[in-house]
């Protein structure tokens, strides 16, 4: 009842919004918060293991047509706050069992964030997205709109994983459970990082970059219908490869290129311990 809603409102928009599409939209928004909706779920079915919601993209997307630029701040001066009127920042309770450290992190109303999940000042997690339980989001991370991040996972600092909003059946980025993502990495553009698997320092992956599997010399990237999938326990470092011809190959020039350099095994898993005792 609720997909066909939204989908009707976001499809046949209205010349002005009521009172009953607000509510609407507020439902819509308490059912992401307690993630009973998602923008991406898993699906056995899928080549990925995942499928996109479309509908709830739409939803997300109908919010910001909806709301009016408002003043939410608490001191315009020392914090100014001006936003959509559709998404204040998320409401959370000691009841939440979330761990928000001070120090300027914020987290937008419209995603969900799981018992135990740990956010380190200063960062963000955007609309849409969904954060599992006993996560580490640390500083200066980002979760963006509409990514799925699984639980027990370590988002460590200046990590960015990259919102996918539009078009609205586009995979956003999936960062399945037990991850680890060390500081600096980047992940977009609908990229699936399956479970268990770890980045190392400045990783990054998109669609355009193939990744090198030197374990079972196979070279991994995405297609036009499928994301790059980073399969589960890999160990992903940053490397690069020479150019092999034209000027590049003369000037001995090399390009950015992850490397897939082992799969993980009891020392790995050492360190998800470690990074246990500090949630």
């Amino acid at each position: 009842m609720l997909q066909m809603q939204i989908e009707a409102l976001f499809d046949d928009p209205p010349p002005s919004y009521t009172e009953e599409h607000f509510r609407l939209f507020q439902s819509f928004k308490e059912a992401l918060n307690e993630g009973s909706v998602r923008a991406a779920e898993p699906d056995a079915a899928s080549p990925v293991g995942w499928r996109v919601n479309g509908w709830v993209k739409k939803g997300i997307l109908l919010g910001f047509r909806m709301g009016a630029m408002v003043d939410m701040s608490v001191d315009a001066r020392r914090q100014p706050f001006f936003d959509k009127s559709t998404y204040p920042v998320h409401e959370f309770t000691l009841a939440s069992r979330v761990r928000i450290v001070p120090g300027g992190s914020s987290i937008r109303d419209g995603c969900f964030v799981g018992k135990s999940v740990t956010c380190m000042p200063p960062m963000f997690i955007n609309a849409g997205a969904y954060v599992g339980e006993g996560t580490m989001v640390d500083s200066h991370a980002l979760v963006g709109s509409c990514a799925q991040v699984g639980k027990n996972c370590h988002v460590s600092a200046a990590a960015q994983i990259g919102g996918v909003l539009e078009p609205v059946g586009a995979l956003p980025v999936i960062v399945e459970d037990e991850v680890i993502l060390g500081g600096n990495c980047g992940v977009y553009e609908g990229t699936v990082v399956k479970r268990g698997a770890v980045l190392g320092t400045g990783t990054i992956l998109n669609r355009s970059t193939p990744v090198y599997d030197i374990v079972s010399g196979t070279v991994r990237s995405a297609t036009d219908d499928l994301p790059l999938v980073i399969p589960e326990n890999a160990v992903v470092v940053a490397g690069s490869r020479p150019i092999s011809h034209g000027r590049g190959k003369e000037w001995g020039l090399s390009l950015y290129t992850p490397v897939i350099v082992k799969y993980r095994d009891a020392k790995t898993d050492l360190r998800t311990q470690l990074e246990d005792l500090l949630r």
